[in-house]
């Protein structure tokens, strides 16, 4: 089962160790079986509540899987090895269209809002036991939830929608239960679930959304959550039209006790409607970040759902952090109410570069993939010689394995910092790139 490798130790965090320092040295190869809970513990003389516990480590730290009575195994990707670290740095002389940053020149300038959530609590500081959102922020987060037909339902702060994300599922899964994600998708997320020792179930995405069929699939098969991007979806750009809604919807009627996640990661930033799936079923949770429109380092997300899920995540956080900043909230709270964002205008900047991306790829027969937001995701034969090929000819693009599980090879570009002329430039590098290593131009 596991070769010549012995796993060895007496106490739960001595086996976990044995195990994660065999899977960092390549003694235990992904896929590999591990040995029965039962017959570890005859085997290392110690209580099968040990090796249980050890094993429960392993999951949550994304280390091994397990799959009911067909046992527990090294994962194929190990929490061990992150996604983040497939990413290109750009050298010196290279354009980077791979980070996924917004354009700085769309951020509003803060120095305002933050002066004004200042004078605020200044005048009355916020303590220790006091609610924790503010009023302002909490008023504004519903209304236009509600203008955009999210149900009602309670509301939390949270750090970022990851942050939300993470929260939620831990408030109603255990590891090893199956979760329907994106694939492609949010290359963090991918890795938090399998951090947190969820089991990912990959579910296609076209430009209209998750595929009704494979979320079937995916909870007829026992997956207990789905993640879902309502628009702008990373790295594809998806966004979910009224009829995927419907026909997803259709599917989360006959699966009510699943876990629903939305992701808005296109507030703000797209013209495109929101279409919202919350309350298909009976524990749901709808998150929207404010990074894209109004800057990575404001570290706020709004959340809502059922009140039991709601309920769940604020009593968490009132053991940890205890409550989001709230002058993080009421600065959020000024830039809303006082239009800080031009979201048509952002929306229409974005969209002529992607739309300029993807028409300029197009002439040059290359397909590609950007309905809305900031990110194209162009097919590709050879996902490393691209990516390779394009740093000879000055562009850092991100690798599609960030974002992939089972899904074909391809490459991510963000054109956020591009202006038309840039976009033509690396529309005929990509073309270049596609095709092969001699029509490569050299840098520098």
């Amino acid at each position: 089962m596991l070769g010549e490798y012995r796993i060895s130790g007496r106490r739960a965090s001595e086996i976990a160790a044995s195990v994660e320092q065999a899977v960092g040295s390549g003694a235990l190869d992904p896929g590999q079986l591990l040995p029965p809970m039962r017959a570890l513990a005859i085997e290392l003389g110690v209580n099968p509540n040990t090796v249980a516990a050890a094993y429960r480590t392993l999951r949550e730290r994304g280390v091994i899987e397990t799959d009911g009575r067909r046992g527990s195994r090294i994962r194929p990707r190990p929490a061990t090895t992150p996604r983040h670290a497939v990413r290109v740095e750009a050298p010196p002389g290279v354009r980077d269209v791979g980070q996924g940053n917004p354009d700085t020149a769309l951020l509003p300038p803060l120095h305002e809002a933050f002066a004004e959530a200042t004078r605020v609590l200044d005048r009355q500081p916020v303590l220790y036991g006091e609610e924790p959102l503010d009023p302002e922020f909490a008023r504004l987060a519903r209304a236009s939830l509600d203008a955009e037909g999210v149900p009602p339902g309670p509301l939390a702060a949270t750090s970022g929608a990851l942050d939300a994300i993470e929260r939620v599922l831990a408030a109603h899964l255990r590891p090893g239960d199956g979760v329907a994600v994106e694939d492609p998708g949010w290359g963090s997320l991918l890795e938090l679930v399998t951090a947190r020792g969820f089991r990912a179930v990959p579910v296609g995405v076209d430009d209209d959304g998750p595929l009704a069929a494979d979320v079937e699939r995916a909870l007829a098969g026992g997956a207990r959550a789905l993640i879902a991007t309502c628009r702008a979806q990373n790295p594809t750009g998806a966004a979910i039209t009224t009829e995927r809604a419907t026909a997803l919807r259709a599917v989360l009627g006959r699966h009510p006790g699943v876990l629903l996640v939305e992701d808005d990661h296109g507030h703000a930033i797209v013209d495109e409607p929101l279409r919202p799936l919350a309350g298909a079923t009976a524990h749901w949770a709808f998150v929207r970040s404010v990074a894209k429109a109004y800057g990575p380092d404001l570290r706020v997300a709004v959340l809502t759902g059922d009140a039991l899920t709601v309920d769940r995540v604020q009593g968490r956080l009132g053991l940890g952090p205890g409550w989001v900043s709230r002058i993080l909230q009421r600065a959020v709270a000024h830039l809303w109410e006082t239009g800080g964002v031009d979201v048509p205008a952002v929306a229409r900047a974005y969209g002529e570069r992607r739309e300029a991306l993807l028409e300029g790829l197009a002439r040059r027969g290359v397909p590609a993939r950007g309905r809305s937001g900031m990110n194209v995701w162009v097919p590709v034969a050879d996902e490393t010689g691209v990516v390779t090929r394009l740093l000879h000819a000055g562009w850092a693009v991100a690798p599609g394995a960030r974002f992939r599980l089972s899904t074909p090879p391809a490459v991510r570009i963000t054109v956020s910092g591009l202006d038309l002329t840039g976009i033509e430039e690396l529309a005929g590098a990509v073309a270049e790139a596609v095709r092969g290593p001699s029509r490569v131009r050299r840098y520098g």
